[in-house]
């Protein structure tokens, strides 16, 4: 094997821990999308979150870790759409929060 061939494995390994680390993130974030709604009494629309900022951040222990922003609609009553947030750092919540303004 040469230095090359071993570089591409490195790279494919640390490509597919990354790609692991960001599905984890995201469905922790549906499910407290989720969560969140019901226990707002709020509908979650789309079922889903969607990834508004990746930043680099100290986690706990001061080690680097990703700080993920996740944004999600909801409708308190079935025809306005409203936009809530999670914000994870690392697998942490660091806040969540359904916010005021509609959605255009």
């Amino acid at each position: 094997m040469t230095w090359l061939e071993f570089l591409g494995i490195v790279a494919l390994v640390l490509l597919g821990w990354a790609w692991y680390a960001s599905l984890r993130a995201r469905e922790l974030a549906n499910r407290i999308a989720t969560d969140t709604c019901a226990h707002a009494g709020v509908q979650l629309l789309d079922g889903t979150v969607s990834v508004l900022r990746v930043a680099v951040a100290r986690g706990t222990g001061g080690t680097l870790v990703l700080r993920r922003t996740y944004v999600f609609d909801y409708s308190e009553d079935g025809a306005s759409r409203r936009r809530g947030f999670v914000v994870l750092t690392g697998l942490e919540l660091d806040s969540v929060g359904l916010g005021p303004r509609a959605v255009t």
